[in-house]
């Protein structure tokens, strides 16, 4: 399972890497050619949209995997560990709840728009708004991981919830304000012995 998990988010940072790399040459490209030869490529503005589009939702999607969305944990710092575990499950219900109505929407949209096509490149606009599904399914279940192992208590005690564990980046932690803080701090205090 673990393999096929590292496996997906490999080919989503390989598309999110097709997609910059393809933006790149698109915009770029059509520069150039505008103003060196009053030309263009007609298509770049409506791939390099659904470039950006794609790489958005995929990299959000990694970002959730890692958590290295933005979150504030003031409070929940300062709770006993129930109290964060009772704030990691009320979270995680809130942010199924909210992906639930976004798959509800993406699935919508998408559905409506089957027949509906771009303009230039005739590209189904379905294209463009099941990106949103596919981020849906794929947050939603990580979600399920992350509230899984709220309730089984498998989150350590002063582990900040959703900082680590075996669906987490290579590393099992994750890089950012919170272990800056824990690091600064073991300077603090190993400046003051």
């Amino acid at each position: 399972m673990t393999k096929a998990v590292e496996a997906y988010f490999r080919l989503l940072k390989l598309l999110m890497a097709v997609c910059l790399a393809g933006m790149v040459v698109l915009v770029f490209g059509n520069v150039v050619l505008r103003y060196a030869f009053n030309s263009g490529i007609t298509v770049s503005e409506e791939v390099a949209r659904l470039f950006f589009v794609y790489l958005t939702f995929l990299g959000a999607i990694v970002a959730m995997r890692e958590h290295l969305h933005l979150g504030v944990d003031t409070v929940v710092r300062r709770l006993p560990p129930l109290g964060r575990r009772a704030c990691a499950v009320t979270g995680n219900v809130l942010m199924l709840f909210a992906t639930g109505l976004f798959l509800q929407g993406s699935w919508a949209q998408s559905v409506i728009n089957l027949d509906v096509k771009m303009p230039v490149t005739g590209i189904s606009m379905a294209t463009v708004y099941g990106v949103g599904v596919i981020f849906s399914v794929s947050v939603g279940l990580l979600i399920l991981h992350d509230l899984y192992r709220a309730l089984t208590g498998k989150v350590e005690v002063h582990e900040p919830v959703g900082e680590a564990g075996p669906l987490a980046g290579a590393t099992g932690a994750v890089p950012g304000v919170a272990n800056a803080a824990k690091h600064a701090q073991g300077r603090t205090t190993a400046e003051a012995a």
